[in-house]
């Protein structure tokens, strides 16, 4: 039987790896997969999912106006699994028409994601996989900081610590830490070095 997962975790712990990997796993078996990724993510261009390491393929990009479910029904052949990187991204459509996609479709749908932003708010898109997911995964990395896991994104901008701003900035390891609640409240800043560990 089919199901919506949400594989969500801060930065760093791996998701884009995962999808690779999965997509590796299906493939290597003949079994071919569909891989989506937020058109709004453009650090390696629209429509690629790229990982930290160096790893990327090319990926279906989904825009505000994409109807995911009627792109998946369209293909002239039925994938074994739909993966979607950056899926804090998706509209709360695009999260139903992926729920319809496995209900209707009998696709598996796996969306891997940031749960909050810098802000520590849920995104839209992980909001409603929460909501309609039939299962949830955290994946886990350790804060930059210390030792405790990281449950939280840290955006700096100038050596500063930024709490407010527009939730969508698109951004790497250059700006953006995976930190522990007590980093995120309290974080180096200035003339202590950001990638010093404690």
């Amino acid at each position: 039987m089919a199901q919506l997962f949400f594989k969500y975790g801060a930065m760093n712990s791996g998701k884009t790896i995962e999808i690779l990997k999965v997509a590796h796993n299906y493939e290597e078996q003949d079994k071919p997969v569909v891989i989506m990724t937020s058109g709004l993510d453009t650090r390696d261009g629209v429509g690629v999912v790229s990982s930290r390491i160096g790893l990327r393929r090319e990926a279906i990009p989904i825009f505000k106006e994409t109807n995911v479910y009627q792109l998946i029904q369209e293909l002239d052949y039925k994938p074994y699994c739909i993966l979607v990187d950056e899926s804090q991204f998706l509209g709360k459509q695009h999260v139903i028409e992926f729920a319809r996609v496995v209900d209707e479709l009998n696709i598996p749908v796996m969306a891997f994601g940031l749960k909050n932003d810098f802000r520590n708010e849920l995104f839209e898109g992980s909001k409603y996989l929460m909501l309609y997911a039939d299962k949830l995964e955290e994946l886990k990395t350790i804060c930059w900081f210390c030792h405790k896991k990281a449950t939280m994104n840290l955006h700096y901008i100038d050596g500063q610590p930024v709490y407010e701003g527009t939730q969508v900035q698109i951004g790497g390891n250059e700006a953006y830490y995976p930190v522990c609640r007590n980093h995120y409240f309290h974080p180096p800043i200035d003339g202590e070095q950001v990638t010093n560990n404690e």
